[in-house]
């Protein structure tokens, strides 16, 4: 059985105080109750109604403190998600930190020809290949849109199959609506063995966020539902723009996403209480001089760090971020951002830190990005497991032995903790200048790159079983979109 990754972090950051807690909730409760949020769903407008929400004009419904209240008391605090073979993956909550790849972007960088181009399905599958092989990718997400997929209504679908096909790892997804979330579900609970048996072992995540300000999309609730109903762990992360569909303001900027996201909670726990659910917001700054939503900031930073912090108070899950940039390009910029971020993401103790592999705003996928931010991952959680202090770790005993004027090198104690003593870098520079020539004078995007080709020719990700497969092929073949 897999060891589920649980880094032991030493130094936490922190950004709020706990009368900052107190008030950016109870704000979010007063919006919430007050203010209202539309809600176009029937049967979610039912549940909320009867749990004594109000409505007013059609679909404006006000929840009150107690029902959110409520819904705090019936989430899970943390849930366990496997892998696709049904081996433990991650233990999501409370201070463990996951990082994966993010979904759908409409341009990658070609490994090959180093070009910026549309992407396609290929781009979904041979993403997850190269993830498949990186120790500190815990999770996939589909890093490219398959523009080449026709009527576009499968394409979400089609890169299920792509992932499942190519990565023994979890996943986190995105669906078109609740007929192709279905689906997913059915192929799932055909590797897992049955509904019962994926409820006890859920293998993927599903990603869904209202419409900021205050709203709640239709299709994204009869997603909410389907996962409540079926135990599927749901994302509810809302991602409002400062200064266009959100206050510009900090404190705002969070308030609004909290009541958003626990407006969420409330229907989901309505629907089934104990589902899991994760919260969360994606911190979008508008630069008011060029009007571009930006990934990488020092205000987008301090957002991730606050309604982290908050996510922990109400002891929730949360939905993060890692690994991306505003960079065109993997350079030292790249490196920058994507080094700061999950580090920042990593001491706040984040769970589910997605977009590995963003460039440019969110728009570009580059795999070097993610073989380089992997580096970064195992750096950081080999720094942050701080310092074991014991007998052995002392070397007293040792340090008399070797005496004055000696040397450690030829002694028992340095061969029983050299591996452990010493994190080894894949990519990081340790060759001397002549050696670092000879073989080309790589750069650091070279060297990732060489080293996600080289994933690709050489690692073979685990098969699936035939006739497993010819059921996954036959379900998804046979989908067909509501015209």
């Amino acid at each position: 059985m897999k060891e589920v990754r649980d880094p032991v972090i030493t130094g936490r950051l922190t950004m709020l105080s706990e009368k900052g807690k107190n008030d950016i909730y109870d704000a979010a409760v007063r919006i919430a109750g007050e203010i209202g949020m539309r809600v176009p769903h029937a049967v979610a407008r039912e549940l909320l109604v009867g749990a004594g929400a109000t409505v007013e004009d059609g679909d404006l419904v006000h929840v009150s403190r107690e029902m959110i209240e409520k819904a705090r008391t019936t989430a899970p605090a943390a849930f366990a998600v496997y892998d696709r073979d049904g081996e433990p993956a991650m233990e999501v909550g409370h201070y463990h930190s996951y990082f994966g790849t993010g979904s759908d972007l409409m341009t990658i960088y070609d490994l090959e020809t180093g070009e910026v181009r549309p992407s396609g399905l290929a781009d979904v599958a041979r993403a997850a290949h190269v993830c498949d092989a990186l120790p500190n990718i815990d999770f996939i997400m589909s890093c490219a849109y398959p523009h080449d997929v026709e009527p576009a209504s499968r394409a979400y679908l089609e890169s299920f199959r792509a992932m499942v096909s190519n990565t023994t790892k979890p996943m986190v997804m995105t669906a078109e609506g609740a007929a192709d979330l279905e689906v997913m579900w059915k192929i799932a609970c055909e590797l897992r063995g049955g509904a019962e048996a994926l409820r006890a072992k859920p293998y993927f995540i599903m990603y869904g966020e209202p419409v900021s300000p205050l709203r709640h999309a239709s299709e994204v609730l009869d997603k909410l539902l389907f996962c409540a109903d079926w135990g599927i762990p749901a994302i509810y992360s809302p991602a409002p723009s400062a200064g266009a569909t959100a206050p510009i303001t900090q404190a705002g900027h969070i308030v609004l996403a909290v009541a958003e996201s626990l407006f969420g909670l409330v229907i989901h726990q309505l629907r089934k209480p104990g589902a899991p659910f994760v919260f969360g917001m994606g911190p979008v700054k508008i630069d008011m001089s060029t009007v571009q939503a930006l990934y990488n900031s020092a205000e987008y930073y301090t957002t991730i760090l606050g309604i982290t912090e908050m996510a922990k108070w109400l002891d929730l899950p949360n939905w993060g971020y890692a690994g991306s940039s505003d960079s065109h390009l993997v350079d030292a910029q790249a490196g920058m951002d994507a080094a700061e971020l999950t580090l920042l993401s990593m001491q706040a103790g984040s769970n589910l830190n997605h977009d590995i592999g963003y460039l440019a705003f969110g728009l570009v996928g580059a795999l070097e990005l993610v073989v380089i931010t992997d580096e970064i991952i195992s750096l950081n959680r080999r720094t942050l497991e701080g310092i074991e202090v014991s007998e052995e770790t002392l070397g007293v005993e040792v340090i008399a032995k070797v005496g004055p004027g000696g040397d450690f090198l030829r002694d028992k104690h340095t061969a029983r903790h050299v591996r452990s003593q010493q994190w080894m870098p894949t990519l990081l520079n340790r060759k001397t200048r002549e050696n670092w020539m000879s073989d080309g004078s790589p750069d650091l995007r070279e060297k990732a790159r060489r080293k996600a080709l080289g994933i690709l020719a050489d690692h073979k990700p685990a098969p699936i079983a035939a006739a497993v497969m010819a059921t996954i092929d036959k379900l998804t073949d046979g989908y067909r979109p509501a015209q």
